[in-house]
């Protein structure tokens, strides 16, 4: 796994995420997500305005940095994250009377934060991805679990990295994500076919240890492993460019949602830590929300 970078930083940084830690009660990974979040912006800005501290800076050397980064491929919804991490900061250096304001009080991406409709797959190409991962030999049935996990139970590439044997629970058939986005753990029902699937790999893998490994050095998979896995699959299917690990996370929720299922549940199963996350499938039945208004009792008896 990529060691995070926990270099001390300036003291009042320092003490920012203490700030968060002790007051804010922000778990360990929101912080370190912070102090990344702090560190790429620091690395940018300090090429424009060498030696200025983060709470000196001017709205408008903030505008450059977001517009830099837009550039470089960031989503929108990155962009609004950096800047409540950024203007998290620069309120608390305020309130520390080492800055004369918060230049970013106020200031807000969202009105330009358009949701995208999530990348995923239809049904017949789902099928096709799925078929293209039948060849023998135990490396291509890791592979095919690998997608059948990633499209099955929704795990995002991190999580599905960082799974061991023992997060399988076998009594009550459910994959236990432990090191899930936001420290929230959840449990996963698995697809009775893909949990018959799970239990001939583990026969052949232990009973410990990592779930999956690469094939050679026998080290816990990568996301770029994981990545590579999805490519060659797409590719022997036959589907477009693009098809990524999480394109199929986003055709699990899609899929879900296409059935009916509740928006809950599928929050629940995605391990999303609010509602706006999960409605941006709210795309796939369009005329739903019209579709239930009509069944109120309104229009009288007939």
């Amino acid at each position: 796994m990529k060691k995070t970078n926990t270099a001390t930083m300036d003291p009042l940084i320092e003490g920012y995420f203490s700030y968060l830690d002790k007051v804010g009660r922000k778990t360990p990974r929101t912080v370190v997500d912070v102090r990344c979040t702090l560190r790429r912006a620091i690395a940018r800005l300090e090429r424009v305005r060498p030696g200025v501290e983060l709470w000196h800076l001017k709205l408008e050397d903030y505008l450059h940095w977001l517009e830099a980064e837009r550039q470089c491929g960031c989503t929108e919804s990155s962009l609004a994250k950096y800047l409540s991490h950024v203007r998290g900061l620069l309120e608390y250096a305020w309130r520390s009377g080492r800055a004369e304001r918060n230049v970013l009080d106020g200031f807000s991406l969202q009105h330009t934060v358009r949701r995208t409709v999530p990348k995923s797959l239809n049904l017949d190409e789902a099928e096709r991805l799925v078929q293209a991962t039948t060849a023998p030999g135990p490396a291509a049935r890791r592979d095919r679990l690998i997608i059948l996990l990633l499209y099955g139970c929704g795990l995002r590439t991190n999580e599905l990295c960082t799974l061991d044997v023992a997060q399988v629970n076998r009594e009550r058939r459910e994959l236990v994500v432990l090191r899930a986005k936001g420290d929230r753990p959840r449990a996963i029902p698995i697809p009775e076919a893909l949990y018959t699937e799970l239990l001939a790999y583990l026969l052949e893998h232990g009973k410990r240890g990592p779930l999956f490994r690469t094939s050679t050095r026998k080290r816990r998979l990568r996301a770029g492993d994981v990545c590579e896995v999805v490519t060659a699959a797409a590719t022997r299917a036959g589907l477009r460019a693009g098809v990524t690990p999480r394109t199929l996370r986003h055709s699990f929720a899609t899929h879900l949602m296409d059935r009916g299922v509740d928006l809950a549940i599928i929050a629940s199963l995605m391990g999303h830590r609010s509602p706006q996350e999960t409605g941006v499938y709210l795309h796939v039945l369009p005329e739903r929300p019209q579709a239930a208004v009509r069944t109120l009792p309104i229009g009288g008896r007939s």
